[in-house]
């Protein structure tokens, strides 16, 4: 899963700042908009914050599918580790050679335009998803949004309720208990299904592409053919609840427990950037202990579903058989892990760099562009009217 920070210039949610600030929402999908500090007279609030969303997508999107690409002999070699294809010793020296068993390319020739797509939207929109989601449903439960930002940098609040509600000290103890549990049980309810809807989201576009990659194009499409799903099950391709069971951990450490944790309990004078880009790399290297375990149920069952040319998974037989065949070193071993580090942190770990500090370099050419092309459409519009005045 992608782990981004929006943009510290983020207008607030009405119902997750104090009274005293000024709202600026108009639905869930404005909280999600990312601000440019390049004003305008001539574009709209609005449409300077749609160009610059599209803008950093783009560029986002652009980034993750070259990393991606760059990384693929990583990739294989993380896929062919969390397998049934390896066992015993040496597990990582086997990967490699199967990796590269067809040359030096040949991780390469597995990638489709179906991964670029894919990998393109994953790093494009996946951020976008989740802030979307719990911004949404931030603002129909009345709580508060995950910190992002320049909020990480912030001393934490003396009460998490009073972050999201604005209220002030109240009189009447049980009331305000009350409030305070209500207020909790949202937050928490908010919390396990935004990155729930935004993991599931994210495996629902990447999947298939990963599935392809990992069997390859020729063989993918005889297993698909052995199956005959229908074109809905197609799109979510075999093994999809591991998938997506692993970019919901990712998700959750990404959006959830990393800012969360950052901002309440890292000491606040050593607050900073960097500091943040590193406990980021190190709670992602904790999050990989855990979606290890589902990346190795995802290469399994696909070799699984491969068995005949093609079957349907039965998850229940394939963790049976991995636990008598090899026992948690099925799942879970230190060069597992390392593998999964390798394919994920360099992308993983450079994305909040990329965002924060690169992408914002070019949007000021970007809004020169934009004014410069409103002006173009808004003068030869106000010339074509004096053109019309003058025949008629």
């Amino acid at each position: 899963m992608v782990a981004v920070m929006s943009s510290p210039h983020e207008e607030p949610d009405e119902a997750t700042r104090p009274q005293d600030e000024s709202p600026n929402i108009d639905g869930a999908i404005s909280n999600v908009e990312a601000t440019s500090p390049h004003h305008s007279s001539a574009l709209s609030s609005e449409l300077e914050k749609s160009i610059i969303v599209a803008y950093r997508s783009i560029g986002l999107g652009v980034f993750g599918a070259s990393m991606r690409f760059a990384g693929m002999p990583l990739e294989k070699i993380a896929l062919f580790m969390n397998s049934s294809q390896v066992s015993g010793k040496h597990q990582f020296a086997q990967s490699i050679k199967l990796a590269f068993r067809e040359g030096a390319l040949a991780p390469y020739r597995v990638v489709g335009p179906a991964s670029m797509v894919a990998w393109f939207m994953q790093y494009s929109v996946m951020g976008f998803a989740f802030q979307f989601f719990d911004h949404a449903l931030s603002k129909s439960l009345g709580v508060a949004p995950v910190y992002y930002g320049e909020e990480l940098m912030e001393p934490p609040p003396a009460s998490s309720s009073s972050r999201g509600k604005g209220v002030e000290a109240n009189n009447n103890d049980a009331l305000s208990s009350e409030s305070d549990a209500s207020y909790h049980v949202k937050t928490l309810a908010k919390t396990l299904l935004a990155p729930v809807l935004a993991g599931s989201l994210e495996s629902s576009v990447a999947n298939r592409a990963e599935v392809q990659r990992y069997f390859g194009c020729s063989k993918f499409a005889a297993i698909e053919g052995k199956l005959g799903w229908n074109p809905a099950a197609r799109l979510f391709a075999p093994a999809f609840a591991s998938n997506a069971m692993r970019n919901v951990i990712m998700c959750n450490t990404s959006f959830i427990i990393t800012p969360i944790t950052y901002k309440l309990y890292f000491p606040q004078e050593k607050k900073s950037q960097g500091s943040l880009f590193w406990y980021g790399m190190g709670m992602n290297f904790a999050g990989n202990a855990v979606a290890i375990t589902q990346q190795a149920l995802w290469g399994r069952a696909l070799d699984y579903a491969a068995v005949n040319e093609g079957r349907n998974i039965k998850y229940s037989e394939v963790i049976r058989s991995s636990l008598k065949q090899e026992g948690m070193a099925a799942f879970i071993t230190l060069p597992k892990w390392c593998s999964r580090i390798l394919m994920n942190a360099p992308v993983q770990g450079s994305l909040p760099w990329f965002y924060n500090n690169v992408l914002p370099m070019g949007e000021g050419p970007v809004m020169d562009v934009a004014r410069w092309v409103t002006s173009s459409s808004a003068d030869y519009g106000t010339g074509d009217n004096h053109q019309a005045g003058s025949i008629s």
